[in-house]
């Protein structure tokens, strides 16, 4: 099942070339691990909610492949280019199967609540 890697992204107003070489040399990180970027540095249309930065989100075959990516030695080797002059947050995440229910999730949500309320 896909799985993606999504940052929320502070850039300061003048970024540090660090970064730039960060972006240089991520896609080759994520190659052998299938990873493709989706969303890179897009600025948010706000709909609902206070938001600011800028987001990016990665693409994995699954889990797996996401967290491996990450824990990779070429990973960690530019991870501090962009952490040390940029401030954010990452994470990954588990996505849904092609057939999934939204309401079918509300439902088991709405009676775990209630067993545990009763």
């Amino acid at each position: 099942m896909t799985a993606y890697a999504l940052a929320h992204l502070n850039p300061p107003p003048t970024v540090h070339d660090d970064v730039f070489v960060y972006m240089e040399r991520i896609q080759a990180t994520l190659d052998p691990f299938g990873g493709r970027f989706l969303v890179h540095g897009s600025l948010p249309e706000v709909m609902e909610g206070p938001v600011d930065g800028a987001y990016v989100l990665i693409e994995f075959p699954d889990i797996d492949k996401a967290r491996a990516w990450y824990a990779s030695d070429g990973y960690q080797a530019i991870l501090p280019m962009r952490t040390d002059n940029m401030a954010g947050t990452a994470v990954l995440l588990h996505g849904v199967a092609e057939d999934y229910d939204p309401a079918q999730t509300g439902a088991l949500m709405r009676a775990a609540q209630n067993a545990q309320a009763g």
